[in-house]
């Protein structure tokens, strides 16, 4: 893997350190959060999306461990690594952390980012509302490309093998 990849990668341990840089300079943070298993044209929609609207944007992925216990144990698909290794290969993200718990709230209140990005399924009453408007940041809304998700890529999957 590439130098620059590796560059955009940031352990939670240092997130906060590394968000108080970013704050520091006069930046805009960005935040949008998901397992991004099988990465799809409906993702790079909404990662376009959100690089739009701060100076900077941070991707926080679920562990493999978190996926397992909302999504399916049959799930991720792709393991965080390589998840974390297409993210950052995407221009348009600056970083790509992770977070072990199901949600992203502890992530968020470590970040307190300006603006949390979010597809219209989850709506501006999200379960990180709460995180992000307490420290004084937004929702930003991304409707989704429809038919696009990773569960309906799988069932089209398993529908052409049998």
């Amino acid at each position: 893997m590439s130098h620059s990849l590796k560059n955009k990668f940031l352990h939670p341990d240092v997130l906060e350190k590394k968000v108080e840089e970013i704050k520091k300079e006069g930046k805009t943070i960005a935040t949008l959060n998901g397992s991004f298993d099988l990465l799809h044209a409906g993702h790079l929609e909404i990662i376009h999306e959100a690089a739009k609207v701060a100076d900077v944007l941070i991707v926080a992925l679920n562990s493999d461990a978190s996926i397992k216990k909302y999504k399916s144990p049959l799930r991720p698909i792709i393991p965080l690594d390589y998840r974390m290794q297409m993210m950052a290969a995407l221009g348009a993200v600056d970083y790509v952390t992770f977070f072990e718990e199901t949600d992203p709230i502890a992530l968020l209140t470590k970040i307190k980012p300006h603006v949390h990005v979010n597809g219209s399924e989850y709506g501006e009453n999200c379960i990180e509302a709460d995180a992000v408007k307490k420290f004084g940041g937004k929702i930003h809304i991304v409707h989704l490309v429809p038919g696009l998700s990773t569960s309906k890529i799988i069932q089209t999957i398993k529908a052409t093998c049998d």
